[in-house]
């Protein structure tokens, strides 16, 4: 059997909508459908996000149980400080001493696993994470 993810569904308060299409278009996403409850974004390679509108104002924790974060890769470290830097310009602020590279995840002794972590306005956990040689 061969499967692979086909998608991911975030409720979102629609408020941020713009915050994600910003971030999925600087990433080179396309988007697939924009509506006033949904919005949908292709990376073009593993799978699609979907955005909807959520009436709940309860957002989940990351510790708790359920969905920790979502990792997003990319090609280069210099990818990784790119997408930093758009998202500080938007007074967002990396979390857990990132960026920095994880040697302790790294595939290969001479390969690297350079990270940020940030949270989205809707209290979602996300990950840019390169994965590579040094």
């Amino acid at each position: 059997m061969k499967s692979h993810l086909y998608h991911l569904q975030l409720n979102i308060d629609f408020k941020n909508l713009k915050f994600y299409k910003d971030l999925f278009e600087f990433m080179g996403w396309s988007t697939i459908v924009e509506g006033e409850e949904v919005a949908g974004y292709s990376s073009g390679e593993q799978g699609d996000l979907w955005l909807v509108k959520s009436d709940s104002n309860k957002s989940q924790d990351y510790d708790d149980i359920g969905l920790n974060h979502i990792a997003l890769r990319v090609d280069s470290v210099a990818y990784v400080d790119s997408i930093k830097d758009f998202l500080e310009k938007k007074q967002v602020k990396m979390l857990f001493d990132t960026p920095r590279h994880r040697p302790e995840f790294a595939w290969t002794p001479t390969g690297t696993y350079y990270q940020i972590m940030f949270k989205s306005p809707d209290n979602i956990l996300f990950e840019v994470v390169y994965i590579g040689e040094k």
